[in-house]
This record gives C-alpha cells, structure tokens and sequence, in this order.
C-alpha cells in the first residue's frame, strides 16, 4: 500500500473520530491502525491536515478521501467505510454527525446502497 493511500484511510478515520473532539479510546484505535499500517507519518498527516482548520475539515477531506477512494476496488471502499463505521461503534456511541458523514463519504465513494446493505448485514 503507498503512502497516499495510507493517508487517506487515516484521514478517513481521523476525520469521523474528530467529530467531537478526539478522545483517547478514538486516538488509541487511530494509533493501533498507524501502527498495524506502518503509517505514523501518516497519521500525524491526517491528524495534521484537520487542525489546519476544524470547520472546513470535512470538505477539504471529501476532495482528498474522493480522488484516493475512486482508485480503489468497491469491495475496498466499502471495507474501509466499514471498519470506521464498525470502530465508532466499539466507543459504545455513534453520534448523528459522525452518521451522516459516513453515509456522505459512501455516496461519495459510489458505494451508498452496498455500504448500507453492509450495515445492515
């Protein structure tokens, strides 16, 4: 895997995470998938690229998560949707905000309807 694509899983993650305010659980399931990843360069990346500006995170995101997730196989797409959406889940709570962003990446990616297919299991 290179290391743009190690960045946007990693921005994808972090940017759902953030949604609230990035607790410890969240930075310790971020840190286990850098680690898994060998992509703490990566991380800081990702980390980095939202704290540049909190509001406007999400959008800048969609553009960069778009370009790199276009590339993949759907079975890739979804995979990854799903592991956040999986590990928001292990928190005990989902929030609305971080749903909805979900969902938007999934259309963005082109994989709404399998992702929620997924979902629904």
């Amino acid at each position: 895997m290179d290391a743009t694509t190690k960045k946007a899983i990693l921005l994808l993650k972090s940017l759902i995470f953030h949604y609230h305010g990035l607790d410890d659980e969240e930075r310790e399931m971020l840190e286990e998938t850098a680690q898994k990843m060998n992509a703490k360069d990566e991380m800081d990346w990702a980390n980095k690229f939202i704290s540049e500006d909190y509001l406007s995170a999400f959008e800048r995101s969609r553009e960069f998560l778009s370009k790199i997730f276009s590339k993949m196989d759907e079975s890739d797409r979804i995979k990854h949707l799903m592991e956040v959406w999986e590990e928001t889940h292990k928190k005990g709570y989902v929030t609305e905000m971080e749903t909805t962003a979900i969902l938007t990446l999934s259309k963005d990616f082109h994989v709404e309807k399998q992702f929620l297919e997924a979902v629904k299991g």
